[in-house]
This record gives structure tokens, sequence and C-alpha cells, in this order.
């Protein structure tokens, strides 16, 4: 009887209320308004980049597609500048580094932190956290990364935020949860510490770590302040630092030679530049885009168990 209850109780649809789907509506029609209004600048700049640069200069007002005829001349003089290639190796070097390093020491120190046995956790969690609200500043910080010789190299850019307390946080709480039991049992097995943390303890928390790995990879990404104070080389400059030269600089010489060269016209070669700008922000926020769909599903999951317990 009680099979045939449930089994009714599946095909059963539940009948709605009239206040009920006036919420729906109202709240699938905000959600939907607040979407528009979140994506749409990325779709304008979309849409000008492949827009013709004479009908973009004269066009003003909403964008609903390219203005036609649709051109790709702003991503063409976009890739004939090689500081863009040089950019997009540096930035991949301290995305992949960076994130790797991030992550294993955050799941190091979220791991030994949220071990009951250790002695001194709180007092060091003490410690740790009282820098999430007093830092020492720009300043110390450039001294710092100076004597440490570090000045204009990569490492400059990874080593000084090697682990994030909020993160790490996050990642103590999470292991946290890890059964006792489960760990006991390890140890009895003869595993170590680093064993346990290796094959237990990150498996049993991959959505807090995946959720943690595109923190650091989108942080990485937008990366551009510390390089302005700590590189000098160009050849070590992220992706960012050429984009911030070619958007607030407006610096944008090497790549509009090539085209006043085979155009040998200053107005093409004026409006093509704010084709190069368009074409550089998309250049430069697609590659990050593609990684949220492969994290998604591990993102709240990730974020909640390191929200509710501790």
């Amino acid at each position: 009887m009680s099979a045939k209850a449930v089994k009714f109780n599946k095909g059963t649809k539940i009948k709605k209320s009239t206040g009920e789907i006036i919420f729906d509506i109202f709240n699938y029609t905000f959600l939907g308004i607040i979407t528009l209004i979140c994506l749409y600048p990325l779709l304008h700049v979309l849409f000008c980049s492949f827009s013709d640069p004479i009908t973009l200069m004269k066009h003003s007002g909403i964008m609903f597609g390219p203005l036609l005829p649709a051109t790709t001349m702003g991503y063409q003089l976009t890739f004939q500048n090689s500081n863009i290639l040089i950019g997009y190796k540096n930035t991949i070097f301290y995305v992949v580094v960076g994130t790797v390093l991030n992550v294993f020491f955050t799941g190091i120190a979220g791991y030994v932190l949220s071990r009951k046995d250790y002695i001194w956790r709180n007092v060091i969690m003490a410690m740790i956290t009282f820098t999430m609200f007093f830092g020492g500043g720009m300043i110390p910080t450039y001294l710092v990364v100076k004597n440490l010789g570090l000045y204009d190299s990569r490492w400059a850019l990874i080593i000084p935020g090697l682990v994030t307390t909020y993160n790490m946080i996050i990642c103590r709480t999470a292991m946290a949860g890890l059964p006792d039991g489960l760990i006991e049992s390890a140890k009895l097995d003869g595993a170590n510490d680093f064993t346990i943390f290796i094959k237990i303890a990150m498996p049993l928390t991959k959505a807090t770590m995946a959720v943690l790995t595109l923190y650091y990879a989108v942080g990485h990404w937008n990366a551009w302040f510390n390089a302005l104070i700590y590189l000098r080389s160009n050849d070590k400059w992220p992706l960012q630092m050429f984009l911030r030269q070619i958007l607030i600089m407006n610096n944008m010489t090497e790549m509009t030679d090539a085209n006043m060269q085979a155009t040998g016209d200053a107005d093409i070669v004026f409006m093509a530049r704010e084709l190069v700008q368009y074409a550089v922000i998309i250049v430069a926020t697609a590659p990050i885009l593609c990684v949220y769909p492969f994290i998604q599903k591990y993102f709240v999951k990730g974020v909640m168990i390191g929200s509710i317990k501790g």
C-alpha cells in the first residue's frame, strides 16, 4: 500500500496557488533582467569587435548584433602584436604554476590546522586570521620582495600571495569535516600525514579544491597590479598588463602601423583603434570564461561546505 502511495505521490503534480504563480513570474522576470544587465556589456563589446569601424564610429545606442559589414580586422591587428602572444604565454605560466602551488600549500595548511591533535592550531589560526584585518602595506611588502631577490622575477607574482587566508579557512573547514576514524585507520595502516593528505583528504574534498582552483586561477588571470610594481621587464608581463597598456595608455602603435602600411589611410587606422580595443578585451576575457562550465557543478557544493561547517 505504501508503495502505491509513493507511486501515486510521484505521479501527482502539485497545483500552485495564484500567489505562487505570480511570485514565479516576478522572480523569473527579475532574474532575467539582472542576467541581461550583467551579460549585455560583454555582448556589446563582442558585437563591437566584429563591427565595421566606419559604421561603429557613427553608431550610438543599444546594439543587437555586429554592425554590418562585419569584419575581423580588430582580431587580425590584435594578433599581429607580438606582445599579446608574450602576455598569453606569461599569463598561462602564472595561472598554471601559481594555481597548482596555491592549491597545494593552501590544502596543506588547511589539513594541518584542521587536525584536533595539533596543539598549536588555535594559536597559529589566530595569527593567520589576524593578517586578514591588518597588513603591512604596499611599501613594506615591496621592500620584502626586493630584499628576497624576487624583484623583476616571475616568482614575485606567485610567492607573496601563495596562500590566501580566506581560501585557507574554507579549506580548513572542509577538511575538519573528515571522519576522525578514517584518519586514525589510515595511520594504523602505516600512512603518514602527507600520504593521508594526498590520498584521502584531497580526494574527499575535491569540491572545495575545485572552488579554490577557480578562485586562484581567476585571480592570477586578472592580476596586473603586482606586475606593475614588481616587474620591470616587458617580456615577463602578464596579458592584463598589455591590456592595460592598450586600453588606458592607448598604446597601439605596433598594431596600427601594419594597417597604416597596408591601407595608407590614416582615418581607417584611427577607426581601427576602436576595434582593437574591443578585440583585446574579448581575447583577454574569453579563455577564463570557458573554465566556469567545467567547475560549476562543484562551485555551490564547495562554497557551502566551507561556509556552513565550523
